[in-house]
């Protein structure tokens, strides 16, 4: 059993410090939002994970997990710091470092034992480096013993605590390949396979991995509006495409594009970093377009059926970036919405879970109690997250409740044919429309 400590308490942290003390560990996650450790110390999460809720309680009554402030109280004998705290992009696509930079400065104001630091968060390539140097420049004890070992997180919103558990692989990177293998030890249990190179190298493996399943999803929805003005079928496209053992048909499903806390960020940060270097990051700034172009998409598709879009009532069933969380950070379901918004609509929508966090977004969004609410009076409904509980709606009752008979299937989870025979006018991302 170790002893842990994890800075920060997002997404990545609190899986992170929940799954290792689940796996046996002593761990302690330490956030300075106070009011965020008061929440967890009452057993409210700060977000809507499956699965995560239930684990943190059993291990805090196991006695493995707490929760702090207090940078002395979970440094104190840990044999390993992870930082895990958020990257946000700046104007310009940049990584911004000023909580890592904290994490770091606290590390070394409060550090008085050998220690293993290991950066968890998304960071631009070089920050190993730059971690080492806070550290070894601003602790007072200068015989310290302590390495960095970078150690990129690949947990997806929704389905972060299997990730953590079941992962595909464990990328480890450090200068010191005893303190690598040290991490190591900690996964050795998931019986996943682990790789171990330089820092840099790492660093780089996390941008290149989110920046081409970005890509993979872009193409696919490139190659939707190529369907469209040629009469083929996407779906069908994909599915022979993923056929092929190359390829494969992961990432390949045509819709409005994708968003969250991770891709656009990423991609953003992966191109400021070639730019920064001489590079030229062409395909990286395509990816990026045909994403945003996509939302417009969705958009021209309603104006197209119904006209001026002033005065229309649009139902979008679905808010969270996508399914299983709700987390609405760039979302295509709210950049959609603000664009009808713009254009004179009136927007009501429903969410299973991030109804909290769009509405605090956007105020003139109306919220509704279900999906057929959503339905009641609109001229067009819209599906821009596919949630299960969306598949398989009562579309009699649908059509008796809206005003108008357009449907804009932004994620392909209808049956564009059945929705036609019920006298529905279908749309979706990269197929034929029944009523062409």
């Amino acid at each position: 059993m170790a002893k842990i400590c994890v800075i920060g308490t997002g997404y990545v942290g609190l899986v992170t410090g929940t799954c290792f003390s689940d796996m046996g560990h002593q761990v302690t996650c330490l956030d300075i939002d106070k009011s965020r450790i008061e929440q967890l110390n009452r057993g409210i999460m700060p977000i809507y994970e499956p699965g995560l809720q239930q684990l943190v309680e059993q291990n805090v009554e196991a006695g493995r997990l707490d929760f702090t402030t207090s940078y002395p109280k979970a440094l104190d004998n840990s044999e390993f710091a992870i930082i895990a705290v958020g990257t946000p992009s700046s104007d310009d696509g940049e990584a911004d470092m000023h909580y890592v930079k904290m994490a770091a400065d606290s590390i070394a104001e409060y550090l008085d034992h050998p220690i293993i630091i290991v950066n968890k968060s998304t960071v631009p390539v070089g920050t190993g480096d730059w971690v080492a140097e806070i550290i070894h420049d601003q602790n007072s004890h200068d015989t310290l013993n302590f390495s960095v070992v970078s150690n990129p997180e690949f947990l997806r919103e929704g389905s972060a605590v299997n990730d953590f558990m079941k992962p595909d692989r464990v990328v480890l990177g450090s200068t010191n390949l005893k303190a690598a293998r040290k991490v190591a030890e900690l996964y050795e249990a998931l019986r996943s396979p682990i790789m171990i190179t330089d820092l840099r190298t790492v660093e780089m493996i996390k941008y290149a991995s989110n920046a081409y399943l970005a890509t993979r999803i872009s193409y696919i929805n490139e190659i939707a509006n190529i369907c469209e003005s040629m009469g083929a079928d996407v779906r069908e496209v994909a599915r022979g495409m993923g056929m092929d053992k190359r390829i494969g048909p992961a990432f390949l499903d045509a819709g409005l594009g994708w968003g969250g806390s991770c891709f656009p960020k990423d991609v953003k940060a992966l191109a400021h970093m070639a730019a920064t270097h001489g590079a030229h990051p062409q395909l990286l700034q395509a990816v990026v377009d045909i994403n945003h172009n996509q939302r417009k998409g969705a958009v021209k598709k309603l104006k197209g059926a119904l006209g001026d879009l002033k005065g229309k009532m649009i139902g979008v069933l679905g808010l969270s970036f996508k399914p299983n969380t709700d987390d609405t950070r760039d979302a295509p379901a709210l950049d959609i919405i603000r664009m009808l918004l713009a254009a004179g609509a009136t927007v009501q929508g429903f969410d299973p879970q991030a109804m909290k966090a769009s509405k605090a977004e956007l105020p003139d969004l109306i919220l509704c109690q279900n999906p057929y609410d959503v339905a009641k009076g609109a001229d067009a409904l819209l599906l821009a997250t596919e949630w299960n509980e969306f598949k398989s709606l009562d579309f009699e009752r649908i059509k008796a409740n809206m005003r108008g008979r357009v449907i804009v299937d932004g994620r392909n989870i209808w049956d564009g044919q059945d929705l036609h025979d019920l006298g529905f006018i279908y749309f979706g991302i990269g197929v034929p429309s029944p009523d062409a």
